[in-house]
C-alpha cells in the first residue's frame, strides 16, 4: 500500500534467498545403502578410535548406526539419514550424533573400473605381478605383491599362517567377487600414492550383486589405504588399521568387531579425505 503514494501501477515484489551446501565433517567409515537397518554396526567387544573423523551412514533406518554389546567407540561425531541405537555410551566431539542428516555422496563414484587384459595371471608364485586373475587369487605361505593393479575375478581368500605383503597396490574385485582373510595371517598392504587408484587399496565392482568381504588377521597386519565396496557388506574383524592409522572404509553396509586406531590426515600416503554430512545454510 506504500507504494500507492507515488503511483497507481502494480509494482511487483520480488524476494531472493541463497543456501550454501557445504561438507561439516570427515569420514572414516561411510556406510552407502539407503534404507538399511543397522547399516554401520560396531558389536561384540571390539575398541575403536577415529582420531579427527566420523561415522557416516546414509540409511534412513531408525538405527542406521548401532553400537551394541560391550563395544567402545570414540569418533568426532555419529552422524546418520536415519537415526542412531546405542546400547552403552560413545565419546564424540561433537555434544549429540547428528541424525536426519543429508546423505553424503560416494567419494569414488568417478573411479573407473580397471579392464580385465590378459593373458590370466596364476597365483602360485613368492612375487606375484598386477594384471588379471581369472581363477581368483589363493594366497599361501610368504607372498609379496609387485606395485599395480590387480584384476580378481574370483575370490581372494588369504589363508591361514600366510605372510602377505606389497605396495602401491589396487585388488579390484570383479563382479560380485569378495575378499576372506584368515584372522591368523599376517597382511600387510598399502595403495599407491598417485595415479588414478591413489589411496585405494581394495575396489569392489560397483555392479556386482549384494554380497559380504572379511578383513581379519594378526594384529601386526596393516592395510594402509581405502576399502570401497558400493555393493557389498564389510566385515572388519582385525585388530589392526593402517599405516599410521590410514584406513577408511566405504561400503554398502560395516560391520566392525576389531580393536581400531584411524586417523583423519592421511593425504601424504594418498589416501582421500572423505565428505561426511552436509550442512545447508542461507548465505544471503
Amino acid at each position: 500500500m506504500f507504494t500507492l503514494i507515488f503511483t497507481q501501477d502494480k509494482v511487483p515484489e520480488q524476494a531472493r534467498a541463497v543456501a550454501v551446501i557445504t561438507d561439516a565433517s570427515s569420514a572414516c567409515m561411510l556406510a552407502l545403502d539407503p534404507s538399511a537397518s543397522q547399516a554401520a554396526l560396531f558389536s561384540g567387544s571390539t575398541s575403536v578410535k577415529l582420531n579427527g573423523c566420523s561415522v557416516m551412514s546414509n540409511s534412513i533406518a531408525s538405527d542406521a548406526i548401532k553400537v551394541q554389546g560391550s563395544a567402545g567407540l570414540q569418533a568426532d561425531c555419529l552422524i546418520s539419514a536415519g537415526g542412531v541405537s546405542l546400547s552403552n555410551p560413545v565419546t564424540t566431539v561433537c555434544a549429540v550424533p547428528i541424525t536426519q542428516a543429508l546423505p553424503a555422496g560416494d567419494p569414488f563414484v568417478d573411479l573407473p573400473a580397471p579392464v580385465a587384459a590378459t593373458p590370466c595371471q596364476n597365483d602360485n608364485k613368492a612375487t606375484l605381478g598386477p594384471g588379471t586373475y581369472c581363477s581368483g587369487m589363493n594366497l599361501k605361505g610368504n607372498v609379496t605383491l609387485s606395485p599395480g593393479v590387480y584384476v580378481v575375478q574370483g575370490s581372494f581368500k588369504i589363508n591361514a599362517n600366510a605372510a602377505i605383503t606389497g605396495s602401491g597396490v589396487t585388488i579390484f574385485m570383479s563382479g560380485s567377487s569378495t575378499v576372506s582373510m584368515n584372522g591368523n595371517a599376517s597382511v600387510k598392504l598399502s595403495a599407491s600414492t598417485s595415479g588414478t587408484y591413489s589411496g585405494v587399496l581394495f575396489y569392489g565392482d560397483r555392479t556386482g550383486m549384494i554380497a559380504s568381504s572379511t578383513f581379519n588377521g594378526t594384529a601386526d597386519s596393516l592395510l594402509t589405504g581405502a576399502i570401497y565396496f558400493p555393493k557389498q557388506q564389510v566385515n572388519y574383524l582385525g585388530n589392526f588399521s593402517g599405516n599410521g592409522g590410514c584406513t577408511r572404509v566405504v561400503a554398502n553396509t560395516i560391520q566392525w568387531s576389531g580393536n581400531s586406531t584411524i586417523n583423519q590426515d592421511c593425504s601424504s600416503l594418498g589416501v582421500p579425505n572423505i565428505p561426511a554430512a552436509r550442512s545447508v545454510a542461507l548465505s544471503e
